[in-house]
């Protein structure tokens, strides 16, 4: 199978020199292959997943490697104290990498045993940009196929739908009821299940615990969950001072993006995508002060995608199937905040100019090379 060096590798190598480092995101998108492709990585490789492994990290009796790679430890419950007192002690040549699914950056806001001692990276699946795209052909293929190493090198659409259908039972099955406590299972996949249709229109809880006859307490305790194991994200709407904007609804996009099934919303999901990896990328490379958001207002004015940069707006995204005039919502929002980068990118559009007000409208493939 093809190996494609990851976006990441360059920063986990450098991070490491000075701190341990976390590489965290959904399972099964590259983050054992990433940490196992570095130098010396094979000889300190331990699975907490893996018998052996786990009884040597209990036991303290670690590999003679300068560096230890501890996977999936996060499934261990005192995990964080344990990797507290192996940086304490450690010589100074030694590093520490330590790959998972979730929980892995649940602590870093404060209370955090191992705050200051840490670098935290997120893996996001393959994008436009990280695989060197250009064409149209290109990203209908990444649409299809999603970006997960899996399905995206075997490049075969059944294939593909196979491994989205158990990829979700397995992030139930195996992580949800293990990390996250959640007890009905058949109801929480049903909901995964459901979740698809409802992207790029504000989520409501309400609808979603009618439709499974649940309660609102356990509805929102499970897409917490699905947030935290990165099956799911979800973006706050923007609200500036004096505006109409909608305040409480969200709306939240799959890491599969591959998943959805309207062709509108998938491509909307797969941008979502892209601006959060970008976005994950200058916070934990840079440590810049970006957010992923939309607008709304009670004007019935719109936009995709709003990145703010210290709370204000630094670049807004409308995205379209085909070519299009910008949007009301996209004339807005860039008439209010004109120093703000504005696009409305089009998955099979063919125009590309630039509008009086600063408005760049361009095919998809014009943009998305821009990003990470």
């Amino acid at each position: 199978m093809t190996t494609i060096q990851r976006y990441l590798t360059e920063q986990v190598v450098s991070d490491l020199a000075r701190k341990m480092v976390f590489v965290a995101g959904p399972r099964q998108v590259g983050k054992t292959t990433l940490a196992r492709s570095l130098p010396a990585s094979r000889d300190g490789y331990l699975n907490w997943d893996v018998d052996e492994h786990r009884s040597r990290i209990l036991a303290g009796n670690l590999p003679d490697s300068n560096l230890w790679l501890f996977d999936e430890i996060h499934k261990y419950r005192h995990w964080r104290n344990f990797l507290k007192g192996l940086y304490d002690t450690r010589q100074p040549s030694q590093k520490i990498l330590v790959t998972g699914s979730g929980r892995l950056d649940l602590y870093r806001f404060g209370g955090d045993s191992l705050q200051g001692r840490y670098h935290l990276l997120r893996l996001h699946p393959f994008s436009f940009a990280e695989l060197g795209m250009r064409a149209n052909g290109e990203l209908n293929d990444l649409l299809t196929l999603g970006g997960f190493p899996e399905p995206w090198l075997g490049a075969s659409e059944t294939e593909a739908r196979r491994w989205s259908m158990q990829y979700r039972s397995r992030v139930i099955q195996e992580e949800a009821s293990s990390l996250e406590g959640i007890r009905d299972l058949g109801q929480a996949e049903a909901t995964l299940i459901a979740l698809p249709e409802r992207v790029g229109s504000p989520l409501s809880i309400n609808s979603l615990r009618e439709l499974l006859r649940v309660s609102h307490h356990t509805m929102s305790a499970w897409l917490d969950a699905f947030e935290r194991l990165y099956a799911i994200f979800r973006l706050p709407p923007f609200v500036y001072r004096s505006s109409r904007a909608v305040q409480k609804e969200t709306k939240h996009y799959h890491f599969d993006w591959s998943v959805v099934p309207e062709a509108g919303a998938r491509f909307e999901n797969l941008v979502a995508c892209h601006l959060l990896k970008w976005v994950h990328w200058r916070q934990d490379a840079f440590g810049e002060d970006l957010a992923l958001c939309y607008y709304r207002d009670r004007d019935g004015r719109e936009v995709d995608f709003v990145v703010t940069e210290s709370r204000k707006p630094r670049l807004l995204v409308e995205c379209k199937r085909s070519d299009g005039d910008p949007t009301k919502g996209l004339k807005y929002l860039k008439n209010r905040f004109p120093e703000a980068e504005a696009w409305q990118i089009a998955a099979e559009g063919r125009k590309d100019y630039k509008t009086a007000s600063g408005i760049r409208v361009a095919p998809a493939r014009v943009f998305l090379p821009g990003l990470v």
